[in-house]
């Protein structure tokens, strides 16, 4: 019986020890599903990443020497043909049928041939000779001339020089027509890639210029458009003749 007794008590402890546990396996499961449930505690601020840098496409790089040989010598595998055939050495044109393009802005340059290769600028020569050449070489080519010296010119007809000058510094107020100084500055400079230079240029070329701005065949530039349409044939020949001897 006293055996029976002990067995009984062992067996006793036993099972309470096996309550204990399970209770004890239970405290530490039930906290642990709790901090399982709960929200994440905000995590500590990441330091910002480094910065990521785009590449975004820049204008292209003009290469004067790539301008100078197309220039000078064109390239007849791409039939790209020399513009010193018109233009004259560095640009300096020796006929007022071509303009001279020394020193001109080259922003303007390039403009004007996009323009002809686009046909927005009418001239059947230039938009040939445009239709071979890609952005690259009219920006080199631009770059090339905007670096030529200066080409001067003297006005021919004394009757006009009052005139010309009377237009172009001042304008003419009963017309609406503008001062040809305020946008090609007072010494024929021009603006860099606004408005060109005209000082020392051909005076026949520059009023075959206004003659088609002002009777709409030449449509790339719809300020001189409306300008030009206000001057009469005498007053586009004093100011063209007056801006020839600008410098």
């Amino acid at each position: 019986m006293r055996q029976t007794s002990q067995i009984s008590k062992f067996t006793s402890l036993r099972a309470g020890f096996a309550v204990l546990s399970i209770f004890a396996l239970i405290g530490v499961s039930v906290p642990a599903n709790a901090a399982d449930a709960a929200p994440m505690a905000p995590a500590a601020e990441a330091a910002p990443a480094a910065e990521v840098k785009v590449a975004v496409p820049g204008k292209p790089k003009a290469d004067l020497a790539a301008g100078e040989a197309l220039y000078s010598a064109g390239d007849a595998t791409r039939g790209v043909t020399a513009c010193i055939t018109c233009h004259g050495p560095k640009g300096q044109s020796a006929v007022g049928t071509w303009p001279k393009l020394s020193a001109q802005h080259a922003a303007y340059l390039t403009k004007q041939l996009k323009n002809f290769k686009e046909g927005t600028r009418a001239n059947a020569i230039m938009m040939g000779m445009a239709a071979t050449l890609t952005e690259q070489d009219m920006i080199n080519i631009s770059a090339f001339l905007v670096k030529q010296p200066v080409s001067q010119g003297v006005a021919q007809n004394k009757d006009t020089i009052e005139l010309g000058q009377s237009i172009y510094r001042g304008g003419i107020a009963a017309k609406g027509v503008p001062a040809c100084a305020a946008c090609h500055s007072p010494n024929g400079a021009g603006i860099p890639a606004q408005y060109p230079r005209l000082g020392g240029q051909w005076a026949d070329y520059t009023y075959a210029q206004l003659v088609a701005f002002g009777n709409g065949t030449r449509k790339n530039g719809p300020m001189m458009t409306t300008i030009a349409g206000k001057l009469s044939d005498a007053e586009m020949k004093a100011v063209s003749d007056y801006m020839a001897g600008l410098h």
